[in-house]
């Protein structure tokens, strides 16, 4: 079985990003960043926020899912805002999609808040409202149960540094995997935290008895060259019985986004 995750920055590398999608198929994909605007069939619109204009995939959630027919997705908004078809505003909504195939049935699943809560009149100030997506999975092939959780944690302009708001929300996170998650499950934890790796978030999530596997296993980043700050680290996946890794990589090629893809292999 195969996992991805990837912040797919609102589809802006969308050409690259569908085509690498298709071919590799992961068996769950969590995608952060995701777009849907049911009110448009036009293909990109533009995010405006001050300075920061950024092409966006007018229905990068359906497209990924084309990319994907064997699979059954979930869209998790986290916010509702305009986008902009030149000086034509549109509505879109914004958050979490999650793919799983078709193959392995969701027998369990929870969407909540960790930060804030749904925004349906603006995407708001910064820091904005983040949730979650977990899904218990039943695996027929190894006849296990696996329990997948992702998240994008808050961006807060002042930077990556822990704060009150964040040590909150890696606990909100962990209670929503625990409401699904049972003992005897393998549970997988990842997502865009917006943290660095010596972050009071993933300090809770590994007191939770959780292995995290960018930082452990010597990877120098997860953000590509498209990505223009010195900061490396935003993306981590955790799980907490490390003997059932057949692979792990951090992929850094073909860019699909300003992330890199996290891909587990069980």
């Amino acid at each position: 079985m195969r996992l991805m995750c990837l912040n797919g920055w609102g589809g802006t590398l969308f050409a690259e990003l569908q085509d690498y999608v298709r071919t590799q198929a992961p068996d769950v994909l969590c995608l952060q960043e995701a777009v849907h605007s049911p009110a448009t069939d036009r293909p990109w619109l533009t995010y405006r926020d001050g300075d920061h204009v950024l092409p966006q995939r007018a229905n990068f959630f359906r497209d990924v899912w084309d990319a994907l027919p064997d699979h059954t997705a979930t869209f998790c908004p986290a916010a509702s805002g305009v986008l902009w078809d030149g000086d034509t505003p549109v509505l879109s909504q914004w958050g979490l999609a999650t793919f799983v195939s078709r193959s392995l049935p969701v027998i369990a699943q929870a969407q909540d808040f960790v930060f804030k809560s749904y925004a349906p009149c603006g995407y708001g100030d910064h820091p904005r409202s983040r949730n979650a997506h977990v899904v218990r999975l039943y695996d027929h092939e190894r006849h296990r149960t696996i329990t997948v959780a992702h998240m994008h944690g808050l961006r807060d302009l002042a930077g990556k540094a822990d704060t009150p708001d964040r040590r909150a929300q890696a606990e909100r996170f962990l209670d929503l995997v625990r409401r699904i998650a049972r003992p005897e499950d393998l549970i997988v934890v990842c997502g865009d935290f917006n943290v660095t790796r010596d972050s009071e978030t993933l300090r809770v999530l590994s007191a939770a008895g959780l292995t995290e596997l960018v930082t452990t296993r010597g990877f120098a980043g997860t953000r590509t060259t498209r990505y223009g700050k010195p900061e490396r680290f935003a993306d981590y996946m955790l799980v907490n019985r490390p003997g059932e890794i057949a692979g792990f990589e951090v992929v850094y090629q073909p860019e699909v986004s300003d992330h890199c893809p996290l891909i587990l292999t069980l």
